[in-house]
């Protein structure tokens, strides 16, 4: 592995971090409905668990009530206890072919917790961050080690590396910053 190869994958590997705090992220509940809350969702469609966006229209019916048609008026019941099994605290309810989730305020403790838990997936994601980046370094060290680079090259490859780092925790903090902000707001 050359000097460019261990920064590029470096990169990537940052970015893979912050890809995953944001899909994380954005599964944590704020008090407003959004369609995101159902993404992970799997429903048993005959037989195999297949995703709730595969099987049904997901849609805001308001600003506190998704709304979820099934393409299929057979499918209704087993969306319906997908929802309810899935431990979202939503209580979903079949009118006609639509079926209504609404989703309720949070109490303000809940907020404080809901902060918490994000705070934490935040703090997990820079944890792999710096993990990356210590991997990177050891890489840098072993091309020293194996004569393949100068000290020089190590000591501007790490400098690099720590200001992808540097930008990396800081893309991190805003995304909390932005989180957090959404679920305090009533």
């Amino acid at each position: 592995m050359t000097v460019i190869e261990i920064k590029n994958h470096t990169a990537e590997r940052m970015q893979k971090s912050i890809d995953t705090l944001r899909s994380d992220l954005s599964k944590v509940r704020t008090g407003r409905a959004h369609t995101g809350i159902l993404d992970h969702v799997m429903v048993d469609y005959y037989g195999a668990p297949t995703n709730i966006t595969q099987v049904a229209n997901v849609t805001l019916i308001d600003a506190r009530t998704i709304g979820v048609q099934a393409w299929e008026k057979k499918m209704i019941t087993t969306i319906e206890k997908a929802i309810r099994d899935a431990d979202l605290g939503l209580n979903p309810s079949t009118q006609g072919d639509v079926i209504r989730v609404p989703t309720p305020a949070l109490t303000e403790e809940r907020r404080k917790e809901m902060v918490k838990l994000v705070k934490t997936e935040g703090e997990d994601a820079k944890i792999a961050i710096r993990n990356i980046r210590r991997d990177a370094n050891e890489s840098l060290k072993k091309l020293v080690k194996d004569k393949t680079c100068s000290d020089d090259e190590e000591r501007r490859a790490q400098d690099e590396i720590q200001k992808l780092t540097d930008k990396s925790v800081s893309e991190v903090d805003k995304l909390l910053a932005e989180k957090e902000k959404e679920v305090l707001t009533v």
